[in-house]
């Protein structure tokens, strides 16, 4: 019902669609704190809803349950993808260098952004993670040579949450939308980034530790309702997969689902008048423009991991465990999936959908320039599926940081009560979330 009602309050909200897009986002109708207010009401009272369940078979039967899929020919299906992968990779450096300059008719701006970016990415939380097959630089791995160097221990997942920060700054703050052959050369660089790390360190260990688009897909993979379970692959519940078996082990992972998370809300942030307001006086007070975009990316991503640790700790006390902060940050880090996938879905379907049909024309002609692209514009009631969106992933996380609460504490109270301040988290990123997507888009300033 809360979901229905937020819905009925967004009005005409789009999703946010980078540069290629036509479309842009519309204020919402009603006040912003009333809309606000609504969605943090709606996690509040799904908690509470939540801890009435306290039956620990039934919440162990519910995210086990599911059943295998008996994929036939995987083998095939292994080369197929990886075929097809390579065929995309090389479809992107060949028109990206030499197809037409215009972005919206350009096959490699179109597949990267549209096709992979938005399209497959959702696909990965909504079905299953293919990229571990299509990832060309993967298949490309399989012939290379490798050193096979000890990765140190203290890296953990560190290069990956630099990468991914950086690969989030670059996207917002160059024109790799709109420059075709800018963005192959991207696509070269990080190809030889990734190939480099695989002679060091062997092609397992690099795409498992340091490559951040790889760990990317792979955590998307695991809200999705289709995944491996050992060597079978099974069809469960969306998001029971997060906690069992453990996702993350220690603070660099969940700094990654921290960054994650923060990276899609500040891809959309900075393009409302809301950004443009706060730093017109610094720009004006002589901080350089050029130093915004960076400074935000990280001051954002030290709150939102901030705030997560500090619910760390009080949750212990709340829980009056003994408990090390470790075990309880790494319990509850993977339901925030959830969430980092209900707000990609928000930030791209309305994008995806309105490029697809370009995506399929460029595809058919890659190296015409028709000059028109088709587009597709959603209805005007389209804003309420991300508004929905970012609420069902709030929601299938606070059932899952439920059942992680009773897998951690042996006592009923403590498991509810050890909730409490990832809930107030969870409050904190729904609304910030709501705010953006509902807030009218604008030019990035100061680029």
């Amino acid at each position: 019902m809360s979901v229905l009602l937020l819905i009925l309050a967004a009005g005409t909200v789009s999703a946010h669609g980078a540069s290629l897009s036509s479309g842009s986002r519309e204020p919402i109708r009603v006040p912003t704190w009333l809309f606000l207010s609504t969605g943090g009401a709606a996690v509040g009272a799904s908690f509470l809803l939540a801890s009435f369940v306290t039956d620990r078979q039934f919440i162990r039967q519910l995210h086990q349950w599911g059943f295998p899929i008996h994929a036939e020919n995987s083998h095939v299906a292994v080369t197929a993808g990886r075929v097809l992968g390579l065929v995309g990779y090389v479809t992107v450096l060949v028109i990206g260098f030499i197809g037409p300059s215009t972005p919206q008719t350009n096959a490699a701006i179109l597949l990267v952004w549209v096709g992979w970016w938005a399209g497959l990415a959702m696909t990965s939380y909504l079905v299953g993670n293919t990229w571990q097959t299509l990832n060309p630089l993967s298949t490309i791995a399989l012939v290379l040579p490798s050193l096979n160097r000890r990765y140190p221990d203290s890296y953990g997942a560190w290069p990956s949450v630099i990468g991914l920060l950086a690969l989030i700054w670059i996207e917002v703050i160059s024109p790799l939308a709109a420059d075709p052959q800018l963005l192959a050369t991207a696509v070269v660089a990080y190809s030889v980034v990734t190939l480099f790390g695989v002679v060091i360190f062997g092609r397992d260990t690099w795409f498992d530790k340091a490559d951040p688009v790889e760990r990317v897909f792979r955590y998307y993979g695991r809200v999705a309702p289709i995944g491996k379970t050992g060597r079978k692959i099974k069809f469960r519940l969306f998001g029971m997969d997060l906690s069992v078996p453990r996702l993350v082990d220690d603070f660099d992972e969940v700094a990654f689902i921290i960054a994650l998370l923060w990276g899609t809300t500040f891809d959309g942030f900075v393009t409302t008048p809301g950004w443009r307001t706060l730093t017109e006086p610094l720009v004006a007070g002589g901080f350089p423009p050029q130093v915004l975009y960076p400074v935000a990316l990280l001051a954002g991503f030290g709150l939102f991991f901030g705030i997560y640790l500090i619910a760390v700790e009080l949750s212990r006390r709340t829980a009056e465990t003994y408990l090390q902060s470790r075990m309880v940050a790494v319990q509850f880090a993977p339901p925030l999936l959830a969430i980092a996938a209900g707000y990609h879905f928000a930030h791209y379907l309305g994008y995806f959908l309105e490029l697809a049909p370009a995506l399929w024309l460029a595809l058919l002609s890659p190296f015409s320039d028709p000059g028109t692209v088709p587009v597709y514009q959603p209805p005007s009631w389209f804003g309420g599926v991300g508004i929905a969106a970012v609420v069902i992933g709030h929601l299938v996380a606070i059932w899952v940081a439920h059942a992680a609460a009773y897998d951690l504490f042996p006592s009923r109270i403590q498991a509810i009560r050890s909730q409490y301040p990832f809930i107030a988290v969870m409050v904190f990123y729904t609304m910030t979330s709501l705010w953006v997507i509902t807030r009218p888009e604008v030019a990035l300033p100061y680029i």
